[in-house]
């Protein structure tokens, strides 16, 4: 008989690529999940993992069987939200992550729609990237993750995961008062092509929309400042030392006497908000209160 946890260790495994990696994401010492993946392999009589100076690879056994752990735990996650809901369960905690403009803009906000429609609930909330959160949300560190698309996200129909998309946003020019577009109603962004450019660093979801952007416009940015703080992008426009592309969402409040902004011509750049959970405990009773405050929130 396979045992569901070393299922998990398995798919762990696959999504960080060492045993390392795996056993830091699962609170585990390496020599236990080896000693699990041994188990693993003896349960099914086949070789599930190669190891190698870079990392651990899949089999083709251990493909096959990944495929297959996907649905298990998948319909596990629905089992536990079935016997939640029989046994009434609507009270305890739950834990969402969420980059820092997304609980400003939805995570907060549902925090006071769920206080008036499921009072039971108590919500932790992690701020962290869409890049971490996602891996969290899988090694079940986290319950839900607010995330935005990236370039190597897990896509619509991973397995792994369901999504609920929450809202998009564009991505506006950000630029120092002396700038010659400065005064342009829109900005095209081949025009931008020779400025120096502010941006976040790479691994930032929002570090790929930009790149994209500006290699569909026909250039590669020289990021020559970067952050992952947009009020410190901001910061650095309005001292003319570069331009930058800003979420809309993270430019309200700031102070913006010494920049211009100025939407995009042509299509703007745009960050799409996603909230992701375990395949399966999407119907879990503390949980899809919490993703319907969240879609209530951004609808």
């Amino acid at each position: 008989m396979i045992e569901a946890r070393r299922l998990h260790i398995l798919r762990a495994v696959a999504d960080h690529g060492t045993v390392t990696s795996a056993a830091a994401a699962l609170y585990l010492t390496p020599s236990a999940v080896s000693q699990q993946l041994s188990a693993l392999e003896q349960e099914t009589g086949h070789r599930l993992v190669e190891r190698s100076a870079r990392g651990v690879r899949l089999t083709p056994a251990g493909e096959i069987l990944l495929s297959h752990t996907h649905v298990v735990l998948a319909q596990l996650e629905r089992a536990e939200a079935e016997l939640a809901a029989y046994s009434s369960g609507a009270s305890g905690t739950v834990t969402v992550t969420s980059f820092a403009t997304g609980i400003g803009l939805v995570v907060a906000p549902a925090l006071a729609v769920l206080a008036d429609t499921a009072a039971g609930i108590r919500v932790r909330v992690r701020d962290a990237e869409g890049d971490a959160s996602l891996p969290m949300v899988l090694d079940r560190q986290t319950d839900i993750a607010v995330a935005v698309e990236y370039r190597g996200a897990p896509g619509a129909d991973d397995p792994r995961l369901t999504r609920v998309p929450l809202y998009a946003e564009p991505f506006d020019a950000v630029l120092p008062l002396a700038h010659p577009l400065a005064a342009a109603p829109r900005v095209p962004l081949s025009d931008l092509s020779g400025d120096t450019w502010i941006g976040p660093f790479p691994g930032n979801p929002c570090h790929d929309v930009v790149v994209l952007a500006c290699e569909h416009a026909g250039f590669q940015p020289t990021l020559e400042h970067l952050s992952d703080d947009f009020r410190a992008v901001v910061a650095l426009a309005s001292a003319g030392v570069g331009v930058a592309l800003v979420p809309r969402s993270a430019l309200r409040g700031m102070d913006l006497t010494d920049v211009v902004v100025r939407p995009v011509d042509g299509i703007a750049p745009t960050r799409r908000v996603f909230a992701a959970v375990r395949c399966g405990a999407e119907e879990h009773p503390l949980i899809r209160p919490v993703l319907d405050a969240l879609g209530k929130v951004a609808g």
